[in-house]
């Protein structure tokens, strides 16, 4: 298959959209090995317009790998934490890929497209590995096929409270029927899609799996549709300050190989009970292990920081006692809240510092102890 995302060979891939984002004047950056879109004009903007009306993203360095065949289920109950071979044809469920320590390589969304057949959504980043941990853990099931499907699709999101509106007049899908966290094939501008509603941002709203020749009409179609309800280009920015606010992890953020989805505080999605492969599964006794670690002594647990000023915390600024100044905790993201109107952070802390409403934890920001308040995730979570 050819490499319609192209792109320099020393430089950055492009998108199938690239030449549109460069058209309405996006300032572009390197993101994963892509050149991407990182805002439109006003990033604070782009988080409102998502917030209050609808804003549309282009997705396509995401990392789309399809695994089929007879024993695709079992493949991926052996390979990631959750238990694939239990989802439903149309469904989609969160779930990692971890090391053979337990360690996280990488969150992921899986779809069930068809009786045999899964699409795994890996994070731009860690697309290569996931693909190859997928065909190393593979080498056994002899029914099975992973296939590098990352050429294959453009992906396109439009996310927001008029999304449904925006997107039901270019469909015929059942839109009302979708579920969250499903998707389903129809068509889009006339063009051939695969639907879903998974969404990362907070709110409600559709991704949309294209062939990369109909992204830009695709795109241009929703931006016309879209444009009377208040919808707007968004860049990766945005999206950051969306899902933070959201209370939703990031690969190499609150998640990374260093830590189990124990340590996470999600690990609900790590299935012990699967019954394909006899129960097996990649970094197993290593996740038992954490999962008692995280009911009786956990060495730190994820909070929500809100801020008493207005300086801004970022990764890898130490938490710490304002009593004594002694670190307590690391920050892993931080930005401004367009929402809430001041500056958060997600953080691990000590469990002792970890109960919403605990007082004395501060953010040492460039050598000054700035207050913060303890919350609960998510900062932010949509009326339904």
């Amino acid at each position: 298959m050819s490499d319609i995302h192209s792109g320099a060979a020393d430089g950055p891939r492009t998108t199938a959209l690239d030449a549109v984002h460069r058209a309405l004047g996006a300032t572009m950056t390197d993101f994963a090995g892509w050149d991407m879109p990182l805002r439109y004009a006003s990033e604070r903007d782009e988080h409102i317009a998502v917030r209050t009306r609808a804003g549309l993203f282009d997705l396509s360095h995401m990392g789309e790998i399809t695994v089929t065949g007879p024993q695709a289920g079992e493949l991926l109950d052996y390979a990631l934490v959750g238990e694939l071979s239990r989802l439903s044809a149309g469904r989609a469920r969160y779930t990692m890929i971890c090391d053979a320590s337990g360690g996280i390589l990488d969150d992921l969304i899986v779809y069930r497209t068809g009786e045999e057949t899964y699409m795994v959504v890996a994070n731009a980043a860690n697309a290569q590995t996931v693909l190859d941990a997928l065909r190393e853990r593979g080498a056994g099931f002899g029914a099975a096929e992973v296939r590098d499907d990352r050429d294959a699709y453009a992906l396109i999101a439009v996310q927001g409270p008029e999304a449904g509106g925006i997107l039901k007049g270019l469909t015929d899908a059942d839109l009302d029927g979708l579920k969250y966290y499903a998707g389903l094939p129809g068509t889009v501008a006339g063009r051939d899609a695969l639907i879903a509603r998974t969404g990362y941002t907070g709110e409600d709203g559709f991704e949309l799996f294209v062939s990369p020749a109909d992204a830009v009409a695709v795109w241009e179609a929703l931006t016309e549709a879209g444009t009377p309800a208040g919808l707007v280009p968004c860049g990766l920015s945005c999206r950051d300050t969306l899902r933070l606010e959201a209370g939703m992890p990031l690969y190499g953020h609150e998640l990374t190989t260093r830590t189990t989805p124990f340590d996470a505080g999600m690990g609900r999605i790590v299935k012990f009970g699967k019954t394909a492969n006899d129960g097996a599964f990649v970094g197993r006794e290593p996740l038992e292990a954490a999962a008692a670690r995280a009911e009786t002594a956990p060495p730190r647990k994820l909070v929500g920081l809100i801020a008493e000023g207005r300086r801004v915390p970022r990764a890898g600024y130490a938490v710490v006692s304002a009593a004594d100044g002694s670190v307590i905790g690391e920050v892993t993201s931080g930005a401004p809240s367009p929402t809430l109107g001041r500056p958060v952070a997600i953080a691990y802390v000590e469990p002792e510092f970890a109960g919403p409403g605990t007082e004395g934890v501060a953010v040492n920001i460039r050598g000054k102890h700035e207050p913060y308040e303890v919350v609960a995730l998510p900062f932010y979570k949509r009326q339904r």
